[in-house]
């Protein structure tokens, strides 16, 4: 087989010479390499990359070198059809992204305005684009001071980036960073922080020359009143009941550097919340997301705020215990049935207690009894001398077995009315 079989495009520079022959079949394979295609495929940290991209939120990848991060972002331009812009931060000076200062013919006059740099001149006659902060982590603390005014308002100096420019970091972790040094806090505060990391199958494939396609959330127009509307109630009604966690900087240097929950970074969190609700994702991906932007611990509280915001309404489940609807996952069932022996012990009177015994039967129809043992344990311990025991007790008696559980309350109740009920009799 001749070079001109394999590479009939490149036959006029064949006559040129041996050594344009070799480069050009060396381009052509390179080429080749180089070509990939993408496919649906889920990745959630894809998915969250691509949900907070479309939220306008600043994005800092933490991934160890090498892992992809790089590569991840100008696929993610290509995908979203967004010139890619990359500035490698520890290799700039302040002055870069602050701006350069040129005296004019009347400084006291017209002021010094500071001139902005190439690569922020290029993204405003571009209109949009996709601005990659490679290397965050080796930045010296005067740069990073100037990236400030960057990632939360958008300025370069004098300049002010278009609305359709999103922003994206890297960085590596101090211990694996070359000359690493901490991100200061009010730097970190201003990023939805998600650590990548590799999937063994994704790798494969993509060496293989498929990759996942980075796609935009979908989001459900007729949801988007909704969506503002629960994330708001969300985060507020949490924030209500946990003040402490409002503003929290962490004592040490490496977590300051991370997530942690303050006013700005919960305004993240409740605009991610409102494009995952939009946009239907997965908990997983917004618990990536919520945990990205206020912390690990504050994260997964607010977390389970929202699970109980799913629970149904204890005084209409006593209201109806017929028509009782229930949810499905265990831990959610429990919650519930104890916010209604909550709610009776709250305010106990004898029907509201019977209402309790029936809401235990529904559950008792509806799901695995053994989530009844607790709530039915701590409803019998609420009962009043002069209530009667419904056959409610009974038939939970001997389904659950409740006589050989806990502190056998219910079968201490049921005995008390069987001897009551004999004394009657003799009279």
């Amino acid at each position: 087989m001749t070079s001109s079989t394999l590479l009939p495009a490149f036959a006029p520079a064949l006559a040129l010479s041996d050594t344009d022959t070799d480069l050009a079949l060396a381009g052509h394979l390179l080429s080749l390499l180089r070509t990939t295609t993408t496919e649906p495929r889920p990745d959630e940290q894809l998915e969250a990359l691509t949900l907070a991209v479309a939220a306008d939120l600043p994005v800092l990848l933490w991934g160890e070198p090498g892992i992809g991060k790089t590569a991840a972002l100008t696929q993610l331009a290509t995908s979203l059809d967004l010139p890619l812009t990359t500035v490698i931060a520890s290799v700039h000076e302040p002055s870069d992204f602050s701006g350069l200062p040129i005296v004019g013919d009347d400084p006291a006059v017209q002021g010094v305005p500071m001139a902005p740099p190439q690569w922020a001149v290029e993204l405003v006659r571009a209109g949009r684009g996709l601005l990659f902060l490679d290397e965050l982590s080796t930045a010296t603390p005067a740069v990073q001071a100037a990236l400030l005014r960057v990632v939360l308002e958008r300025r370069v100096g004098a300049l002010q980036l278009p609305p359709d420019v999103r922003i994206v970091a890297a960085a590596n972790p101090r211990a694996s960073a070359a000359d690493g040094w901490e991100l200061s806090p009010p730097l970190a505060n201003r990023f939805v922080h998600l650590n990548w990391v590799h999937d063994r199958d994704v790798v494969v494939r993509g060496l293989g020359g498929v990759w996942p396609r980075a796609e935009l959330p979908r989001l459900a127009p007729e949801r988007l009143p909704e969506s503002v509307a629960f994330a708001r109630h969300a985060v507020c009604g949490f924030l209500k009941a946990r003040p402490t966690l409002i503003h929290r900087l962490p004592t040490s240097e490496t977590r300051r550097g991370g997530a942690w929950p303050s006013p700005r970074s919960w305004e993240a969190a409740l605009t991610l919340l409102a494009f995952g609700t939009a946009a239907s994702v997965s908990r997983d991906v917004l618990a990536l997301l919520v945990r990205g932007a206020v912390g690990d611990g504050p994260g997964l509280e607010l977390l389970a705020h929202l699970d109980r915001m799913d629970l149904p309404d204890p005084e209409s489940l006593l209201a109806d215990p017929a028509a009782a609807e229930l949810p499905e996952r265990g831990d959610l069932r429990q919650a519930a049935l104890e916010a209604v022996v909550a709610a009776v012990g709250a305010r106990p009177e004898r029907h509201r207690w019977e209402a309790g015994w029936a809401v235990l039967v529904r559950a008792l129809e509806t799901g695995a009894p053994d989530l009844l043992v607790a709530p039915a344990t701590a409803l019998a311990v609420l009962r009043r001398d002069d209530w009667e025991v419904p056959d409610a007790v009974e038939r939970l008696a001997g389904v659950v077995g409740l006589a050989r559980t806990a502190d056998r309350s219910v079968e201490r109740v049921a005995a008390a009315a069987d001897a009551r009920r004999a004394t009657g009799a003799r009279r």
